[in-house]
């Protein structure tokens, strides 16, 4: 059990600093004064956030925080803050933590009972959400999904019966093959489309997975993309067998299947050969 006082002490914090997700006005007077006062800003790109830095007139130094280097940088980091330095986290674009590099070091600070403070601010996923026309609540954010078509699927089956909005992130140039999925898994839900937020083409495509894959087999698409797609609405439940391979198939064949295809049909539902099947019906 660990309780935090977020402001009981001024020094020594981990501040968790949003940043605009394109347009640079959605930047909060909050998180531009959080910039300029803490002794160092780690950041996932220190190049791109350095013209976020130049343009707010942000002298403070930065570190990189990434991926590929979190295990060497978090001592690091830590004994900065222990000895009563405060630091900014950035990400490139949005929330620290949602999609990008951020909560090991979260973790690591819990753990060190120094204080973590989140700021409000720019974040895709519910940005899109509320102007997506889909339910706002409840909602699961997901963010990415994996690349290769066949672990992608096996995640889309995962989440068939989820009755909330699903919220995913995804490339532009893999969003037609993502609908073209979510269409064969999830059968022909509403889904919406959002890229290129808070920017100047900012644009929204509104419309079932048919209607959006035909949009998308003409039309490439630019810009990171929102993809929402409807909850279910139906939940189909798995259908429960009972008895031995061999009563099934003796169901199956009062019910008028011949045997043949009654054991084909048992194999089947049970992702077994029929070979199996048959020797369990004939006790060989």
């Amino acid at each position: 059990m660990r309780i935090q006082k977020s402001f009981a002490q001024a020094a020594g914090t981990l501040y968790l600093v949003p940043t605009p997700i394109g347009n640079l006005e959605d930047m909060t007077f909050r998180a531009v004064k959080t910039l300029q006062t803490v002794e160092l800003i780690a950041s996932e790109d220190t190049r791109n956030t350095q013209k976020l830095l130049n343009h707010f007139e942000v002298k403070t130094p930065q570190k990189s925080l990434h991926e590929h280097n979190y295990n060497e940088r978090i001592p690091e980091l830590l004994t900065f803050l222990k000895n009563g330095n405060s630091i900014a986290q950035v990400s490139d674009a949005g929330m620290p933590s949602i999609s990008d590099p951020g909560h090991e070091l979260v973790v690591a600070c819990i753990e060190e009972n120094i204080p973590v403070v989140a700021l409000p601010g720019a974040t895709a996923g519910m940005t899109a959400l509320i102007a997506s026309g889909l339910a706002p609540q409840p909602f699961y954010f997901y963010g990415f999904l994996q690349r290769k078509k066949s672990t992608q699927k096996k995640e889309l089956t995962e989440l068939k019966n989820q009755t909330a909005t699903l919220i995913f992130y995804e490339s532009p140039h893999r969003v037609k093959e993502t609908v073209k999925n979510i269409l064969e898994v999830f059968g022909n839900r509403e889904v919406v489309v959002c890229r290129e937020l808070t920017k100047l083409y900012e644009e929204y495509l509104r419309g079932t997975a048919e209607e959006l894959l035909d949009y998308l087999s003409e039309h490439s698409l630019k810009g990171e993309c929102c993809l929402l797609v409807s909850g279910a609405v139906e939940i189909e439940v798995d259908e429960v067998f009972t008895g031995s391979l061999k009563e099934q198939v003796e169901l199956l064949i009062e019910e008028g299947q011949a045997p043949k295809e009654a054991i084909k049909t048992v194999a089947k539902r049970h992702d077994l050969k029929k070979q199996d099947v048959y020797k369990e019906y004939h006790e060989l």
